[in-house]
């Protein structure tokens, strides 16, 4: 018998509090439909799928012909399958993490290290930073997202300090007004005195900033009842923040980050030590292979104020930078390129229009993982031991050097993403 080398996989889901509740989540609803016997909890949070080989999700090889039980295991013992290059430059490991969120609440405000302050981090704290890896991530809109992402252009922020009193005390007045001086001519200047006014928020004490937050949300709450514009102090973002995390410090970073607004198919990326917090919808997302997360704010989880504000990028830029835009590939027509500034993932938009009854995915020197959002097809390869039957989410690993034959069967066509490594 040949070696199979493409298989469906069965994916971990991650409960997290802030994830959208039983059938309203995205991620529950491709766990069902990849898998009808699995029981959906109404009342439980369905946050993450996480689909690689993460040891906090390693996922399982739904193939019983093939002796090993997780992909992990199955990679390690055939590391060819990985490509030769991507082999070479990451040991004989998967270097991406590919997942699908659905966010219902906001989470917190993080950055992720750089691999030198990873390693650093790591050595110093292992039980709150589990591996050496860097952590840039990509996020890429199923339905209407919104998330934070870097720095404001400066003169939002300055007009922020000028509307919102209870923002300005905080920060204080000297620093408030280094920022308002500072000229778009001077870069590192700005940078300076960005980097004092977020570190004097993020460092204010509890009671004083607990005191501030709640004469703002009564402010606003007043205003907004009376059919004021509370856009000059971001209001309705400020109200629906602090109803979901009261008396959290992380409410004023609405002040200095950008809000995204992505549609579906719309992507951000999010560099090492970018400040950002995802705060609705549901995406399709990959990252380097680590959970390396540093946090300041909305979380119950651990907080490292100090290594936050000393690794941040304080680089202001508008919202519409952040946002990266696919290239549609010169090879195929139907494939969009999502291809980030860092070398360990690209991600892939497949779209196949109905009119198409047979679609080749095309092989590549990257091992790459398949998930289907939409459609169904029976899909055929040499490296497969069987015909596969594809439909809403189903995940497949794909060995670097194989291709699989598509044979459609729905009406709408398909939507599949494919996450892989293009050095």
């Amino acid at each position: 018998m040949a070696e199979i080398r493409v298989f469906p996989l069965s994916c971990v889901v991650q409960n997290y509090s802030w994830g959208k509740v039983g059938l309203e989540s995205e991620v529950a609803k491709l766990v069902t439909s990849g898998d009808p016997l699995v029981q959906i909890q109404p009342d439980q949070p369905y946050a993450e799928l996480w689909m690689g080989t993460h040891p906090r999700g390693d996922a399982l090889i739904r193939d019983n012909r093939i002796p090993q039980k997780t992909l992990g295991q199955w990679i390690a013992d055939n590391p060819a399958c990985l490509g030769a290059k991507v082999k070479d430059a990451f040991q004989g490991h998967l270097p991406f993490l590919f997942k699908v969120l659905s966010v219902n609440t906001a989470l917190s405000v993080q950055a992720h290290p750089n691999k030198e302050l990873a390693a650093k981090l790591h050595a110093q704290f292992p039980e709150h930073y589990p591996d050496a890896n860097h952590k840039p991530e990509m996020a890429i809109a199923l339905t209407p997202f919104e998330g934070m992402c870097g720095f404001r252009p400066v003169e939002e922020i300055v007009s922020f300090l000028q509307n919102v009193p209870e923002l300005r005390a905080l920060i204080g007045e000297v620093a408030a007004e280094q920022l308002e001086r500072s000229g778009s001519d001077d870069p590192r200047g700005v940078s300076a005195a960005l980097r004092v006014c977020f570190t004097r928020l993020m460092k204010s004490e509890k009671k004083f900033f607990v005191d501030q937050l709640n004469m703002l949300v009564k402010r606003i709450s007043q205003e907004a009842a009376e059919g004021k514009d509370t856009s000059g102090s971001n209001g309705e973002l400020l109200l629906r923040l602090h109803s979901q995390y009261p008396g959290d410090i992380g409410c004023f970073t609405i002040y200095f980050l950008n809000l995204v607004r992505l549609e579906p198919g719309e992507a951000m990326f999010l560099g090492a030590n970018e400040p950002h917090a995802y705060l609705h919808g549901d995406c399709v997302e990959v990252m380097a292979c680590s959970d390396n997360t540093v946090r300041a704010g909305l979380t119950p989880k651990f907080i490292d104020v100090l290594t936050l504000c000393e690794m941040l990028n304080y680089t202001p830029a508008p919202s519409s930078s952040k946002i990266l835009p696919a290239a549609q590939s010169q090879l195929d027509p139907h494939v969009y390129l999502y291809d980030p500034p860092v070398p360990d993932f690209t991600i892939m938009r497949i779209e196949i229009p109905a009119s198409v009854k047979l679609y080749l995915i095309s092989a590549m020197d990257s091992a790459s993982i398949l998930l289907v959002i939409q459609g169904t097809a029976v899909g055929t390869s040499t490296a497969a031991a069987s015909e596969m039957s594809l439909h809403r989410g189903s995940v497949l690993f794909v060995s670097a050097n194989e291709s699989i034959s598509l044979h459609l069967s729905s009406p709408d066509g398909m939507l599949l993403f494919r996450a892989c490594c293009l050095l």
